[in-house]
């Protein structure tokens, strides 16, 4: 006689979810790794899964999920940057003798990225008000104002051997294209040739000394490998050194950090205006020329709308935007853009969001700094207060969406997360975070943050149980599934 089957019903999606976390924590290749992951039904408040959720990790470019908040609680979502520019001195006919003053407040959006694929069409209304009072030269100089962020342009804790990398750029009060400069190089026509370079944004800045020359093409088998090209600043890092070789026929782009970002700026202004044919000559200031004159603001140079801002540092991770709104969001609120101000100003705004010192260090903006941490809770409390927040779908829009663009464009292709999880992404050497928001198959809307450090395994790895978790989470429902009667 057959025995009747007692209904069995089909594993929640908590617990497929618990068990893809168990699996992963009980792996001999984690063995060495440490992980802290939340997950967390938004609207129910239900955690879903929770493991470290309370220990402190390395969060990487995940610290930009706060910056982004913070900025946007202290800032709001209509700030924008202002830079005046101003004449000190006395206009005789077309010559103005006295110096063009830029006063600075740590605009991050004169870029190419952000200014239409050229970051000197900011100087264009610097240019037509010249010209509308009738100036063709400049007796004096582009002069750097204020000091409204005050101390180090580089974040706290930063590796000194990145600083020639734009990813670890300095910034400052005038910040040209996120810090970075572009360098085109062709070879000569034949070897031993030097090579050829063009620089951009800057095409005169800073100094250059090629020293880079032509091969041939073919490689002698058994030879030693050539030089590779590089660009160096030399040792009190005024002059850039291109080094290396390049075959006949090749060419090669390289990128490099402005070591000083004020004089960048500066270069690219003065490039600009002597390209709508007004010459500055730089001289130093005539005493009797400004006696007793206050300079005259000749126009103000606005920055792009903070969304396209936001959006720029979130979907490419852009560390110098995320320093920069670090400083800012300390400024406006409390006068001083330092970096002291803004850990001040960023830790009693966290605190707001009932997250405290023992939930997070939070020494600068990016995530770059190897002294930043967090806890998978604090992450998702930020995460939870910009879902109730008035700029809700702002915040979110600025994040990645999976499979579609930013940092995770190339992830979770051809499952439920594609077009559907906005999260950021978070790398330093042994470490990798992912934390955001995904949709069920239900609807509900899922906070998590899934953060990874120590791992000796490839970065791929970690970005797969990462991956696997949140498509999981992005086609299933949350509802508990009906019971299934056998046949």
């Amino acid at each position: 006689m057959m025995m009747p089957v007692a209904d069995v019903p089909p594993p929640t999606t908590r617990a497929i979810v618990q068990g893809i976390v168990d699996s992963v924590l009980a792996a001999p290749m984690w063995r060495n790794a440490r992980w802290g992951m939340l997950i967390v039904d938004a609207e129910r408040g239900d955690t879903l899964v929770s493991h470290d959720a309370d220990r402190l990790f390395m969060p990487a470019s995940n610290q930009k999920l706060l910056t982004g908040a913070i900025a946007l609680q202290r800032l709001g979502p209509d700030f924008r940057w202002r830079t005046p520019v101003l004449l000190h001195g006395v206009q005789r006919g077309t010559t103005f003798h006295g110096d063009l003053l830029v006063q600075g407040s740590g605009d991050p959006s004169i870029s190419d990225a952000l200014r239409g694929g050229r970051a000197a069409s900011a100087f264009d209304g610097v240019a037509d008000a010249l010209a509308a009072r009738g100036i063709t030269r400049l007796r004096g100089r582009i002069v750097p104002v204020g000091d409204a962020l005050p101390g180090l342009t580089t974040g706290y804790g930063w590796a000194y051997d990145d600083f020639d990398y734009g990813y670890s750029a300095a910034v400052d009060e005038l910040v040209l294209n996120e810090g970075e400069l572009s360098l085109r190089v062709r070879a000569g026509t034949k070897p031993g040739a030097r090579v050829q370079v063009e620089r951009a944004p800057t095409r005169r800045y800073p100094p250059l000394a090629v020293e880079a020359i032509t091969r041939d093409s073919v490689v002698t088998p058994g030879a030693p490998r050539p030089p590779r090209l590089e660009a160096v600043y030399d040792s009190i890092g005024h002059t850039l050194v291109l080094r290396g070789t390049l075959a006949v026929g090749d060419s090669a782009r390289l990128t490099v950090a402005y070591r000083h970002p004020s004089d960048a700026f500066v270069a690219a202004l003065g490039e600009a205006l002597a390209g709508r044919a007004i010459a500055v000559q730089a001289r130093a200031l005539v005493r009797r020329d400004t006696a007793g004159r206050a300079p005259d603001t000749l126009t103000v140079i606005e920055s792009a709308p903070f969304a396209d801002v936001l959006r720029r540092m979130q979907k490419p991770s852009q560390n110098q935007i995320a320093e920069l709104l670090f400083r800012t969001a300390a400024l406006v609120t409390t006068g001083s853009g330092s970096a002291d101000s803004a850990q001040a100003v960023g830790a009693r705004t966290l605190a707001e969001w009932g997250i405290t010192s023992a939930d997070a260090a939070y020494r600068d903006g990016s995530g770059l700094s190897r002294h930043d941490y967090l806890t998978p809770r604090a992450v998702v409390r930020v995460l939870d207060a910009m879902r109730r927040s008035p700029w809700a779908a702002l915040y979110r829009e600025s994040l990645p969406v999976a499979g579609v663009d930013g940092t995770i464009g190339n992830r979770m292709r051809g499952t439920p997360a594609q077009g559907n999880a906005q999260a950021k992404t978070g790398t330093l050497d042994k470490t990798r975070a992912l934390s955001g928001y995904v949709t069920t198959a239900d609807g509900r809307l899922v906070l998590f943050s899934l953060l990874a450090n120590n791992f000796t395994v490839p970065t791929r790895e970690v970005e797969r149980v990462q991956d696997l978790l949140v498509s999981t989470l992005a086609g299933r429902s949350l509802a508990a599934p009906a019971a299934v009667t056998p046949r």
